[in-house]
């Protein structure tokens, strides 16, 4: 019975600090989706953007530079747009995460039996955002607590996992400062141009990934309040430091 009543408590408490898209001060916008070839592909990316404002968000391209109000990338939501299988018809969707990777909504699917692609991405992407027009989001002013998250998340055992990860102060100066962005299973790293420069797994450890870079296999690691890629060569250690922003 005690258990029973801890359980249900866990619930209630979980359900206190679920989040909404109104938490959020604005959306980042990816330049390329997993479904694309190039950046910005068929005007995915401008299409993504413009719906996004429409929709009431300030909206922001993954390579733009943000203003001090922003700095704080878990008070941003990051955008991605995922293509369902379907048979002489596209299907599209879109997902909203948090800085920790997260789904915090997920849209309707839009449909287009258009047999060009340009045409067939654009209806479908528009129709996945009617439903996100439907929210009328309207940023709610909140602040969402990194602390409040950490216990959420590390008091039951199945997603102790989703911790957010130990993350050296970046120096924000650093010319090679790399940004994460998250994926499904971790995070991709880009750079300011915006190139994809690493790709992360995430591990039981919150302070290690394993890491792949120029098609070499290693692990990044949180030592001394700094990010170290670190591989194998010829039978010797190589440790380089990477600067990192999560």
């Amino acid at each position: 019975m005690r258990i029973k009543f801890l359980l249900v408590a866990l619930v209630i408490s979980a359900i206190g600090f679920a989040q909404s898209v109104n938490d959020y001060k604005a959306v980042i916008v990816p330049l390329k989706y997993d479904f694309l070839k190039t950046e910005n592909q068929y005007r995915m990316a401008t299409t993504s953007k413009a719906n996004l404002i429409k929709a009431g968000f300030q909206a922001f391209y993954a390579n733009e530079e943000l203003s001090p109000e922003f700095a704080d990338r878990c008070q941003l939501l990051y955008m991605d747009v995922k293509k369902d299988n379907g048979f002489l018809i596209t299907k599209l969707f879109v997902e909203f995460k948090d800085c920790y990777g997260k789904v915090i909504y997920t849209s309707e699917i839009g449909k287009s039996k258009e047999k060009d692609y340009e045409a067939a991405y654009r209806e479908s992407l528009n129709l996945a955002f009617m439903s996100i027009n439907d929210l009328h989001y309207k940023y709610s002013g909140k602040t969402i607590s990194t602390n409040t998250r950490a216990v959420v998340t590390a008091a039951p055992v199945t997603v102790a996992a989703t911790v957010t990860p130990a993350t050296p102060v970046a120096d924000v100066s650093d010319p090679n400062l790399l940004y994460a962005q998250p994926t499904e299973n971790g995070y991709q790293l880009i750079d300011k141009t915006p190139k994809v420069v690493m790709k992360l797994l995430k591990t039981s450890r919150p302070d290690s990934f394993i890491a792949i870079k120029d098609g070499i296999q290693g692990s990044l690691n949180a030592k001394d309040n700094q990010w170290f890629f670190e591989y194998y060569q010829n039978d010797k250690l190589i440790s380089e430091k990477v600067s990192v922003k999560f």
